[in-house]
Order: structure tokens, then sequence, then C-alpha cells
């Protein structure tokens, strides 16, 4: 018998389903956490009409290797997500790193047995001065996470069926609400 299997029969707990409860015990601690939902996947809108927002409303489009083109189309995102029995939407304050923050919460339930799971941050990438692009090669590939957005999730319509607050902002001084998305088996 392998050492891995011997560990995983000798280690049950490591195999374990990680709980909603336990999911949100996790999530609620974090700074910068204002609210979470767990959500099913299903409930995640995805247009096409978003990456076209990112393409000609972003100056981010092409410059960095979490943005279009570079990411997942709004149909390879549908099929990924209906890959996920769970979502866990997290509403984040203004002044929150919501990349950092999920990518943290990844590595964190991964470590607790969730292989598969995945975060989506939200806004551009922060983790370099420049991206390189040219290269194709990230240099955080460990923390740097694609927005929602970029990925081609309607973050308004998602949020709102998870009633949580967004509007579209019409002066500078408003404060924007800012989501995050981790999609656990």
């Amino acid at each position: 018998m392998s050492s891995t299997i011997r560990k995983s029969i000798n280690n049950p707990g490591r195999n374990k389903k990680l709980s909603n409860k336990q999911l949100v015990e996790m999530i609620k601690g974090k700074s910068g956490v204002k609210d979470l939902r767990i959500i099913s996947p299903s409930d995640v809108i995805t247009a096409a009409w978003v990456r076209l927002k990112c393409q000609f409303g972003c100056g981010g489009y092409g410059e960095c290797l979490v943005c279009p083109p570079f990411t997942p189309t709004p149909r390879q995102t549908r099929q990924i997500l209906d890959d996920y029995h769970r979502a866990i939407l997290i509403h984040f304050d203004a002044r929150a790193k919501v990349k950092a923050i999920v990518a943290d919460l990844e590595k964190s339930i991964f470590l607790r047995g969730a292989w598969k799971v995945f975060a989506l941050g939200s806004g551009p990438c922060y983790f370099c001065r420049s991206c390189p692009v040219e290269s194709g090669r990230c240099k955080y590939p460990q923390r740097a996470r694609p927005s929602m957005e970029a990925c081609g999730i309607d973050v308004f319509t998602t949020s709102r069926k998870a009633g949580f607050p967004i509007e579209v902002l019409q002066t500078t001084g408003q404060c924007p609400n800012y989501y995050g998305l981790i999609l656990v088996d």
C-alpha cells in the first residue's frame, strides 16, 4: 500500500468535506470581510456583455495576465462554475485587499482538504507594478487571481440575487461595494 493511501486511511479527517459552518468560520474573522453567503454556483450569473465592459471600459484589458483576453470567457466560466457544488460570495469593505484575502482563503481551504477550491477577486491586479504580459508568466501565481468581471461574471446581478447591496456609483464620493467569490466542492 502506498504511503499516500496509508496516510488517507490513518487520517480520514483530511478527506472530509468542509461543512458550510466551517467555511463561514474560516472567512468571517478575516479583516475586511463585511458579510458572506454560501450560494449555488448556478446562482452565479455569467454574460458575454461583461467581458465587453472590460475590453471597452477598463485600461487593464490586455495589460495584465489576470485580465481579458487571458482569462476564461463567460462560456468557459459557466462550465467551470458547473463543476462546483458551492460558491461563497464575500462582501468586502472598500479598503480591503480583495485579491490578497481571497487568495489566502483559497490556500487555507485547500490545506483543509478541498483541493478544487478556486478564488476570484475584484478589480485589477496590484501585485506587480508592471505585469510581465510578454513572457506570459505571472510573478505571483500563488496570489494573483482574476476578478469575477474578468471571467464574465455579472457581479451586479449575482450580488443582488444573493441579497447584497450594489449600485452604480454616481459620484467619486460614493462608497463602492466589493465582492469576491470562492468556489468549493
